[in-house]
């Protein structure tokens, strides 16, 4: 079987979250099936940033995409999660 990778938009807690400390901990946290293909950051507005994390996960597994999504919602620098792409790997 294939993979998948998704990308989220993950919205920092606060305007002064360091992003460099984010993008570690989001690879700390992820479980051992999953793995970080790359960031982006996006501006959204008065200096505040969006990270984007393209996260590579097996094609065969089911409910992954509700388990990292909980896992990268423990992170307390994480605010919130969008899912914007699913996509074959």
């Amino acid at each position: 079987m294939g993979n998948i990778v998704i990308s989220f938009k993950i919205f920092p807690s606060e305007a002064n979250v360091d992003l460099n400390s984010l993008k570690e901990e989001i690879e700390k946290h992820l479980p051992e099936f999953a793995s970080v293909h790359g960031f982006a950051e996006e501006p959204i507005a008065f200096g505040l940033s969006a990270l984007i994390a393209h996260i590579v996960l097996p094609e065969d597994r089911s409910g992954v995409l509700d388990e990292v999504e909980s896992y990268l919602l423990k992170i307390k620098e994480v605010s919130q999660i969008e899912t914007i792409m699913v996509r074959r790997a």
